[in-house]
């Protein structure tokens, strides 16, 4: 009964367990936002993002992927979605690009491009505007659709060049790799020619520069010819360069010693890109005097705004009823008295009663009524009609202009030493003195062109007879004021580049306009198509070839690469491996 009575007892309560949910397995990402984050960024770069951005905020954490999910989706599956806590991601450390195929790349990088470019043009827009002291960027009297819209058009233009070029380039190297194949022998042999053309080494950069046509997405403005005529003379510097380094350009000589052998002949220290300034500064010079609407305004005002000694502002006493000559006035002064074969100057002070002055000058009458009677040359009264000297106003023109040119260079030059304020802190003595020679050479050689200019028509005035080379006097002028680069030919290299890109530029204007050659319509953007491919050429040929390490890293990411300086980076690893080997 004890028994009974004890196996009567009701069993013990248990305590209720929580027993766990169901874990639900991770849902498949949204395809919208994986390709999104595929054409964006790499996951390299969300790595980053993720680790001082994201993962210190608690909504973007829980709602941002992970970074291994991040990584799978540039492999191209769907793996996992967990959100990213910010721990257990210790073993991506490594996240790199394996899985971030070609194309991807490619437009990512396009898009950054079409994005870099379009913020930055309309920056550029709003801070011209802002200096100019206007209220907005001044819109046009019909406003234009969105589609045609310069600055919507050039981050078009830029991007898709980048985007056609990597993938015309991809795809003909891999061509080339296939035909070089042996099973594809039978092919080569029936088709000598394309197939010798496609394996050429040059056959991807020659074919990938067609992407340059995508310039023409740009409408035809003077920005679209600057690009074409940079990019050429960038080329053709490249090409110098390497033809210099295989001795093409200076030859070989005999190696002096014992071991003999053939070693290449250096450049001439005479040699260099001052060599450009005296055809440039003739062409430009003679241009502004006969073909104005074929001159850089902008180049020309500079030069106009440090004449100030032989272009004189107007008198306070000039009568309200009388128009006094501008600058560009006398310009075309100084051409019609090149026509007319440079006609004596007259006195008004000396024959009140007689007409001074020809009928296609009556322009320079407020100028030259009240120049010195001791001048017999009209353009010395137009250019110095208060000294009879033309020495005296040349030795005028230095003292005055130097040090206001040498303070506007100083400046310019103090600020670009703003980011090299490290060298400054630790070698100051020798930062100022290197600033202060180049301030003086800069100024000596802008103060001599300007003067020489000027002045050189009063010496052809002096010492030639009237109708000896007429018209051609202004490019004899310039070229002697070129002559001056002489003195800047160590540091000078951007002045001269950029004068002589704006004479071809002016030249080929001036060309059009007297219909010595016709305007190909689409010209500059293949003018643009052979830079790109002469670059692509020198690029595979000899990498060194383009001396700054920019540029390299430049057409190395262009072609498909990182930004990243191979040829630097090739010659420490074989110096390395030499090392080792000894």
């Amino acid at each position: 009964m004890a028994t009974q009575a004890g196996s009567s007892k009701p069993p013990p309560i248990e305590s209720p367990v929580s027993k766990p949910a169901p874990i639900s397995r991770p849902r498949a990402a949204d395809p919208i936002l994986r390709i999104a984050l595929r054409y964006t960024i790499s996951a390299r770069e969300y790595e980053v993002l993720h680790k001082y951005v994201l993962s210190r905020s608690r909504v973007l954490r829980r709602r941002a992927p992970s970074i291994n999910a991040m990584q799978k989706y540039m492999d191209g599956r769907d793996g996992d979605t967990s959100k990213g806590t910010g721990k257990g991601n210790e073993a991506v450390g490594s996240a790199g690009s394996g899985g971030d195929t070609y194309n991807a790349r490619a437009i990512r990088h396009a898009l950054r491009v079409f994005i870099a470019t379009g913020l930055g043009t309309k920056a550029y827009e709003i801070i011209m505007a802002r200096l100019k002291g206007q209220a907005s960027v001044p819109n046009k009297n019909k406003k234009e659709p969105f589609y045609k819209s310069s600055t919507l058009r050039l981050s078009v233009s830029l991007s898709t060049i980048l985007l056609l070029y990597r993938l015309l380039f991809r795809f003909l190297s891999r061509l080339r790799t296939h035909l070089l194949d042996p099973q594809a022998e039978p092919f080569r042999a029936r088709n000598p020619r394309t197939s010798q053309t496609l394996t050429s080494p040059y056959a991807p950069a020659v074919g990938a520069s067609l992407a340059g046509l995508a310039l023409g997405i740009y409408p035809s403005r003077q920005l679209r010819v600057s690009i074409a005529i940079y990019s050429l003379f960038r080329s053709l510097e490249f090409a110098w360069n390497m033809l210099e380094e295989e001795g093409a350009i200076w030859g070989w000589k005999m190696r002096p010693g014992l071991k003999g052998g053939l070693m290449k002949r250096e450049r001439p220290r005479w040699w260099g890109s001052w060599m450009l300034q005296p055809f440039a500064f003739g062409q430009l010079l003679h241009a502004v005097v006969f073909d104005r609407e074929c001159s850089p305004v902008s180049y020309v005002d500079f030069i106009w705004k440090s004449t100030s000694t032989y272009l004189h502002s107007p008198p306070n006493n000039l009568p309200a009823g009388m128009k006094w000559p501008v600058a560009w006035d006398v310009a075309d002064s100084l051409a019609t008295m090149a026509k007319l074969n440079w006609p004596p100057y007259v006195s008004p002070t000396l024959f009140p009663n007689q007409q001074t002055l020809p009928q296609s000058l009556a322009s320079l009458g407020p100028l030259t009524s009240q120049a010195h009677p001791l001048l017999t040359s009209l353009s010395c009264a137009t250019l110095h009609p208060s000294d009879p000297s033309c020495l005296r106003t040349y030795l005028t023109f230095w003292v005055r202009s130097f040090p206001r040119l040498g303070r506007f260079f100083l400046v310019f030059y103090s600020l670009l030493l703003l980011p090299k304020y490290k060298a400054l802190y630790n070698a100051p003595w020798a930062v100022i003195n290197k600033l202060l020679a180049r301030t003086l050479r800069l100024s000596t050689f802008v103060t001599g062109s300007i003067s020489t200019a000027w002045t050189s028509i009063c010496l052809f005035q002096s010492y030639l007879p009237r109708t000896f080379l007429p018209t051609q006097r202004f490019f004899l002028g310039g070229f002697l004021a070129g002559l001056w680069g002489f003195v800047e030919k160590e540091n000078g290299r951007g002045v001269f580049l950029y004068s002589a890109r704006t004479s071809v530029d002016s030249l080929w204007k001036v060309g059009v306009k007297r219909r010595w050659w016709r305007a190909m319509k689409g010209g500059d953007v293949w003018v643009f198509v052979l830079a790109i491919a002469l670059t692509g050429i020198v690029y595979e040929r000899d990498a060194r070839a383009i001396k700054e390490s920019s540029w390299r890293k430049g057409v190395g990411f262009v072609t498909g690469g990182d930004w990243r300086d191979w040829e630097v980076e090739e010659d420490v690893d074989n110096e390395g491996e030499a090392e080792k080997e000894l």
